[in-house]
């Protein structure tokens, strides 16, 4: 939709209505809605660090390893039920591989 144009005060037109001064409203707390926290951000990267991966997250991987992306999608679609959490997963974890194949490769150096 295109950026509203101010009213005219006119009742026929494109810009037809009443004008009227639109009010500044305070945030509500629902616009923070899915918004984590550093603290939240940091507990998690510390679960992770100490239990590791499910193994539905693992055998994900290893398809990721060899190149079976439709496969490794299905997966995770049948263990978390839709498409979209599906292909965030898939991300996640190919994410994941990324970053342990430039540690690899750092240390190796």
């Amino acid at each position: 939709m295109a950026p509203s144009q101010p009213k005219s005060g006119l009742f026929v037109g494109i810009n037809k209505g009443h004008v009227v001064t639109k009010r500044e409203l305070p945030p509500r707390p629902s616009d923070r809605k899915g918004k984590g926290t550093k603290r939240v951000h940091f507990v998690r990267n510390l679960i992770r660090e100490v239990a590791g991966f499910a193994p539905y997250e693992k055998r994900i991987t290893e398809l990721l390893k060899v190149g079976k992306d439709k496969r490794a999608l299905k997966v995770a679609k049948r263990k978390l039920g839709t498409h979209k959490r599906a292909k965030k997963k898939r991300e996640e974890m190919s994410s994941v591989l990324r970053k342990m194949r430039c540690v690899k490769s750092n240390v190796t150096k």
